[in-house]
């Protein structure tokens, strides 16, 4: 049965929340503060925050600075994950990706149409692992960041979720690098 092992030790991860955005600065973005709020909320550490423009170059240079960062364990963004010419978040992530998490995408969406109905097919939400670092692509509205938190990020990062979560496997990342 799926849930919370009290027995277990919650062990907090670092997260750096980055939002993709062309008009959007720190005192704007109400959705890069609902994850920080959320993580906060539920044991873990900010790491990091900023915000880059909706550029390929712009979003991979921060994630390779936090991939290589030892005290960030997961990256998560929001924005940029639609169909528009300027959405280009799930081509930046794929461009450092060792692996694809493809369940992610799957689940987000599945969970999102139960809310917004058909409209879920214009998200391009994504995960993956580059060297040891989780990395998570969320849409960037505030509403779909809460569902990817309160439904899948909050359970998958936390250590006392069983049967399975992301932070058992944190340690064993690597293991093909050594």
């Amino acid at each position: 049965m799926a849930g919370i092992d009290e027995s277990k030790p919650f062990l907090p991860v670092r997260i750096a929340i980055l939002t993709v955005s062309d008009t959007r600065d720190l005192d704007s973005d109400k959705s890069g503060a609902t994850l920080v709020e959320r993580l906060e909320k539920a044991g873990h550490e900010l790491a990091d925050r900023t915000i880059v423009k909706d550029d390929v170059a712009a979003i991979r240079a921060t994630l390779e600075r936090w991939i290589d960062d030892p005290k960030v364990d997961v990256v998560i963004s929001t924005g940029g994950t639609g169909v528009t010419g300027r959405d280009v978040t799930p081509e930046a992530f794929k461009g450092v990706y060792e692996k694809e998490i493809p369940g992610f995408g799957e689940l987000f969406r599945q969970l999102s149409f139960a809310k917004i109905g058909t409209s879920t097919i214009q998200s391009r939400a994504t995960a993956g692992v580059a060297r040891g670092t989780y990395l998570f692509a969320l849409p960037g509205s505030t509403g779909a960041c809460k569902d990817g938190w309160d439904d899948i990020l909050v359970w998958q990062l936390d250590s006392r979720y069983r049967p399975c979560n992301f932070v058992e496997l944190m340690p064993r990342l690597m293991e093909h690098m050594k």
